[in-house]
């Protein structure tokens, strides 16, 4: 019995060591000399310090900021220990209510904006995560943001021209803005 328990233990330790140590450190080693930034999580540092992942969202909530889109996480806003979308369809009243009650809070911060409301600035990512808003979300903040920080509303508009992203590689998703690069770009505009 002992001589057919022997192959099965040695293959195990094999397999553990090839598969469960040798390979994910190769992997890791590999990461970490060919794309450490990503590797390490995407950190934006200011200053010295880590302000934030440039693959989660913030909450930003002073009208001095642009703000993300909402956080679909449980008990706090984009928590990435608890990712998930909010599992609510289109005819489940608790998310109408509480796309009224974002719209509500946008027309609040910017009354004399009487544009249409992009839609990711009232619903959830998948994720609950997104870090990224379009290009049309930013440009519907860019009046209240300009006003609040008493800078014309053109350098804002610039501001998140030079931080659209294009669609990666020429073809696949869609132009986006982070909104924590766009916020950091307009700390430094004043």
């Amino acid at each position: 019995m002992f001589e057919m328990l022997r192959p099965a233990v040695l293959l195990l330790g094999l397999f553990t060591a090839l598969t469960g140590l040798l390979y994910p450190a190769a992997v890791t080693g590999i990461a970490q000399v060919l794309f450490p930034a990503p590797a390490n999580g995407s950190l934006i540092r200011e200053g010295g310090r880590v302000v934030g992942s440039e693959l989660i969202g913030q909450p930003f909530i002073s009208p001095r900021y642009f703000w993300s889109r909402p956080s679909a996480t449980a008990e706090h806003p984009y928590n990435g220990g608890s990712s998930g979308g909010s599992n609510w369809g289109p005819t489940n009243p608790n998310l109408r209510e509480a796309v009224e009650e974002r719209v509500a809070a946008l027309r609040a911060a910017d009354p004399d904006n009487r544009e249409p409301i992009p839609a990711d600035l009232v619903t959830a990512s998948g994720s609950g995560l997104d870090p990224h808003i379009s290009p049309a979300a930013a440009y519907y903040q860019a009046s209240r943001v300009a006003h609040v920080r008493n800078i014309p509303v053109e350098q804002v508009r610039r501001l998140i021209e030079e931080n659209t992203e294009g669609r990666d590689l020429g073809i696949f998703g869609e132009p986006r803005v982070n909104v924590l690069n766009l916020n950091l770009a307009l700390d430094v505009q004043g």
